[in-house]
């Protein structure tokens, strides 16, 4: 039986019936294992360098030094320690006028850092990598490449942190426990941690992380932080976390999980669409075989012998189609690791095996649930058909198995989701967008009707009558080219618009640096600076650092809060601050501005909504020790798109006399002045000042990387969009054939037909980029009202590009699918029917 199919197999793809069939699985199956070989890399890399991650077997991570007590009982059981001390700083380098400067993030190590994993320096730009135990020695400092070009220094130059100057002495080529966040952005400077007093850089109210590593055998280790658990449960220590090995830096692994999923979730719209290519092949294998069928039953083999040998076929389909995707997403993934990868400095292990498994079941599931319920039609055939043609109406078992393309299809997203929850509201995201997009492709078909008559050309006629009569199959072509077109438009044409948009919302005179770490004496100093300089609107605020632990007497940590960004939120210091008025460009929307009579508190909108707070709720802050509670009196709404300083909650002046207080300001410094904080970080080393230009490339360079390998991943869904087309047009070959057949026999010229074709062809394809340019104009809108707050002006290129581009796709689909049936002579085609 297994050599009948092969045969059978053979001579069908030398027929050319599997082609397409084995395509379809190719770039379903590929466009899946891509994102599994990258996924799987990654997460293997963070678990190899778990330890590495952290530094440590054990981390203690506070915004306040370690205390010493915890410090002595480590000791006591015999365990390892190292510091860490980072935060943002100024690096400057040059004297008096001719001095640069650029923020940094600062790192003080002490001896014995790190305690797992290894430090890799250049002696050289471009030089080998060295691995040392060693830190920094007194008076020298190890730097980021980065920061050796922007500041036109090299090895050997003095470079001024704060008060003191260092001499740089290595390159950082990699550090394993650099983590991610808004310091990640800036170039790492790393210093003794015996150094960092002489720099006078650390003052009260700086924004300074303090990191203990903790190294040991791991009973010892274990049994460390099972008593750090109980003091600081006891204790109720605010703004302390441990990390560990079995975290692993949790913030990583979530970014990636998330991220995995939502590429898993992209690369599986494009097999979603391949499957439906694969459906409409497998039904046109089933029409043309049934003849076959009715020719073995009559030769003798049963209903079940005639399933096995096409299941056979089927199969060595499959597993091949399967093979094939899983080597082409194996490809495919260097094209995510070119553009992902690159935001990860460790080098990553090798894929494994498993994402190759993974990607032969799907492309067997695929199969099965979208290939299997037309070939089960096929043990139906009666032998009479072979004098008869008639084709039997298909049995209820046959109709059931349709569901089970629905079911691998729910199935599959919750499989790639990996959380039920997501898994079904994306289920029902997209059947409702194939819903919505179907309803609107039948309206857009419909419409076409009344337009059969409004040019007079007999071509047009036969291309609208043509469509008109197979409306099925037309939605079909139209919304599966449209989902394809309408991602990649999102990404590309709507990207764009959007930050325009944002761009455009800015006002062009928005502030462009933020001064922080002005200190209390020289407040009126640096005002004094800014008005020589002739830079207006630089108000100077007060900010406090607070933990907020109480509300309504009642105390909070994250745990009290189910959402994430709550949970954040109360997990860290906030920024509060004190004014006696209401700032520039904030508006009270419920309660009134404090008098300053009494303790009183102002709450931004979104605070309070995330925190869930109220007019009267009183709120406890910890400002360094110092309890301090208010009610709330009044709720703000701020315009964040102002680029000024705004702060989450003010307190009233009174309450906040005796807080430990630094200063913050928010500039615009055109780019002729741009030595203005050259020469304000050499008189005042402590300050950190903070270039939004700089860091806003740098983020738009990061965003740009993803959506390029998200775009990439896109090419998959629209390749299966004109897999679908080319799958529909081949389904209605034969039958086009007889048509054009009759038609010529009638009458009408190749020309004309020909002719039709094409403008059925621009139809189908104007249409689907109509409806994709609308689908991502209306996200756009979205996005840029209830998410960004911002005004949308409608792009008419969007448009234009969306009926352009889909009528490329649908012509190039359409020509390789319907190449053949004008080349047959009318009589051949009219004796054959």
């Amino acid at each position: 039986m297994f050599k009948q199919s092969w045969r059978m197999t053979l001579r069908d793809w030398r027929a050319g019936e599997l082609r397409f069939l084995l395509i379809a699985l190719v770039v379903a199956v590929a466009a899946m294992s891509s994102v599994s070989f990258f996924v799987d890399r990654m997460r293997t890399g963070l678990e190899r360098d778990a330890l590495q991650l952290i530094g440590a077997d054990l981390l203690i991570r506070a915004d306040q030094p370690i205390d010493a007590g915890w410090r002595a009982e480590a000791q006591r059981r015999g365990l390892k320690l190292a510091d860490t001390i980072t935060f943002p700083s100024m690096a400057a380098a040059g004297e008096g006028d001719a001095s640069v400067s650029q923020l940094a993030a600062l790192k003080a190590v002490s001896a014995g850092y790190p305690l797992r994993g290894s430090m890799k320096i250049f002696d050289r730009p471009g030089g080998p990598e060295q691995v040392t135990r060693a830190i920094p020695g007194s008076g020298t400092v190890w730097i980021d490449p980065a920061l050796l070009t922007s500041l036109k220094l090299s090895l050997g130059s003095q470079l001024r942190l704060g008060d003191k100057g260092f001499k740089i002495a290595g390159l950082i080529a990699a550090e394993p426990d650099r983590g991610s966040g808004f310091m990640s952005f800036s170039p790492r400077v790393m210093i003794a941690a015996t150094d960092l007093a002489a720099t006078n850089l650390v003052r009260p109210g700086s924004r300074v992380t303090y990191r203990l590593q903790v190294a040991g055998e791991p009973p010892a280790i274990r049994a460390f932080q099972r008593w750090l658990e109980q003091r600081i449960e006891t204790g109720q220590r605010k703004g302390v976390a441990l990390e560990s090995l079995e975290s692993g830096r949790p913030e990583m692994r979530t970014t990636l999980d998330r991220a995995g999923q939502f590429l898993s979730l992209v690369g599986l719209l494009s097999a979603m669409l391949a499957a439906l290519a694969i459906a409409m092949a497998a039904r046109r294998f089933m029409l043309r075989h049934l003849d076959a069928c009715a020719m073995l039953r009559c030769l003798g083999l049963t209903q079940g012998e005639v399933t096995l040998l096409y299941l056979n076929e089927f199969l060595l389909i499959g597993l091949a189609g399967s093979l094939l995707g899983a080597l082409a997403g194996f490809a495919a993934h260097f094209v995510l690791l070119e553009w992902l990868g690159q935001l990860v400095s460790q080098s990553l292990p090798p894929a494994s095996m498993l994402p190759a498994l993974q990607g032969v079941a799907t492309g067997l599931l695929l199969l099965i649930g979208f290939a299997l319920p037309p070939i089960l039609q096929l043990r139906n055939v009666p032998h009479n058909r072979v004098i008869r043609r008639e084709q039997a109406a298909p049995k209820p078992l046959a109709l059931a198995t349709y569901g089970l393309g629905g079911a691998v299809f729910v199935a599959l997203l919750l499989w790639q989701a990996g959380d039920v929850k997501l898994g079904l509201i994306t289920a029902a995201a997209f059947l409702l967008g194939l819903a919505v997009f179907a309803l609107i492709g039948w309206l857009g078909l419909k419409s076409l009707r009344t337009l059969r008559g409004a040019i007079d050309s007999q071509s047009w006629r036969f291309a609208v009558t043509s469509l008109q009569r197979r409306p099925a199959t037309t939605v079909v072509q139209i919304v599966a080219l449209a989902l394809g077109l309408m991602a990649l438009l999102l990404l590309t044409v709507v990207r764009g618009d959007l930050m325009g948009a944002w761009r455009s919302a800015t006002p062009p005179d928005a502030p462009n640096h933020f001064v922080i770490n002005i200190q209390p004496e020289q407040k009126d100093l640096i005002a004094a600076r800014f008005a020589q300089q002739g830079i207006g609107g630089a108000t100077l605020y007060p900010m406090i650092r607070g933990r907020l632990i109480a509300v309504n007497d009642t105390a909070i940590d994250g745990a009290s809060y189910p959402d994430e960004r709550a949970k954040r939120l109360i997990e860290r210091e906030f920024n509060l601050s004190t004014m006696s008025g209401l700032p520039p460009l904030n508006k009270i929307v419920s309660g009134r501005w404090y008098d300053d009579a009494k303790p009183e508190a102002s709450v931004e909108q979104g605070l309070a909504k995330t925190l869930k707070l109220k007019l009267g709720d009183a709120l406890t802050f910890d400002i360094a020790g110092q309890k301090v509670q208010a009610p709330v009196t009044s709720i703000r709404k701020l315009d964040w798109s102002s680029m000024r300083v705004n702060f989450f909650v003010i307190l009233n002046p009174k309450l906040m006399a005796d807080t430990p207080q630094t200063w913050i300001t928010a500039f615009h410094l055109p780019a002729a002045q741009g030595n203005f904080v050259n020469q304000l970080t050499r008189d005042f080393p402590n300050l950190t000042v903070v270039d939004l230009g700089s860091v806003l490339r740098q983020i738009q360079a990061v965003l740009d990387q993803v959506i390029r390998a998200v775009e990439f991943l896109f090419l998959f869904t629209l390749a299966s969009g004109v897999l679908v087309l080319y799958a529909a047009l081949v389904g209605t070959q034969d039958e086009r054939s007889q048509e054009s057949g009759l038609l010529r026999a009638l009458g009408a010229t190749r020309k004309q037909l020909s002719r039709a074709q094409w403008i059925e062809f621009l139809l189908v394809g104007s249409l689907a980029g109509l409806l994709a340019a609308s689908g991502a104009a209306a996200v756009g809108w979205a996005l840029a009202t209830f998410v960004f707050d911002f005004e949308w002006n409608f792009n008419p290129a969007l448009w234009l590009s969306g009926i352009l581009v889909g009528a490329i796709c649908a012509f190039i689909g359409g020509c390789l699918g319907l190449r053949n049936v004008l080349q047959r002579p009318p009589l051949q085609t009219l004796r054959e029917s």
